[in-house]
């Protein structure tokens, strides 16, 4: 990592850290970001987003150990998907371990988080000290961006900064799949092929 980028890097945490909101690059798309435990925030992304209420946003993490702050990884369905995908663009949605902002969890128990294959977000996650939401870094219903330079005025100008990493993949964005007392339930197909989770699941 370049100095630059460290630079802003750490400017992007501490934005994080005070409470702010950002958008950063992960494997797939541009997302908009705050720290988990932060409700001003969260409600002030969801705002930003246009983000339907009921709708739960995902998280990422640095690394197993962050998300298991946040998330159970008891059951050995999901501890088999989190070994095999992680990182990489696979979100589970799993029991949460703590109480979480209802943004997070919806009506349920339970939070999406994955550890991103990419070196930026984790490193962003892990500077920031804690999960972090990520949504893609548009307003709902709109396309996502795989650069800072096509990221809306108006997402803009409701946060606080971007962390530009340069272009992303895009694609299809993360498969998501919930997983409950070994059972799955696929949520969203993405880039990960619904079959492959099922050879993890019951290898």
């Amino acid at each position: 990592m370049s100095p630059d980028l460290q630079t802003r890097l750490a400017a992007a945490a501490e934005i994080l850290r005070a409470g702010g909101v950002i958008a950063y690059p992960t494997e797939t798309f541009y997302a908009l970001g705050a720290l988990a435990d932060r409700p001003d925030a969260l409600a002030r992304l969801a705002t930003a987003k246009g983000r339907a209420e009921g709708k739960p946003l995902p998280l990422i993490a640095a690394d197993v150990a962050q998300a298991v702050a946040v998330a159970s990884l008891d059951d050995p369905v999901a501890r088999r998907l989190a070994e095999r995908f992680w990182p990489g663009p696979l979100t589970l949605v799993l029991p949460a371990v703590a109480p979480l902002d209802p943004v997070l969890c919806g009506p349920g128990p339970s939070v999406g988080i994955r550890v991103p294959a990419h070196d930026l977000a984790r490193a962003l996650a892990r500077a920031a000290g804690g999960p972090l939401v990520s949504t893609s870094a548009n307003w709902s219903g709109e396309p996502p961006v795989t650069t800072a330079s096509r990221i809306s005025q108006g997402v803009l100008a409701r946060i606080d900064g971007v962390l530009d990493g340069g272009p992303t993949p895009g694609g299809l964005p993360s498969t998501v799949v919930e997983v409950v007392r070994g059972e799955l339930r696929l949520i969203r197909q993405g880039v990960v092929p619904w079959q492959d989770v099922l050879r993890v699941a019951w290898r």
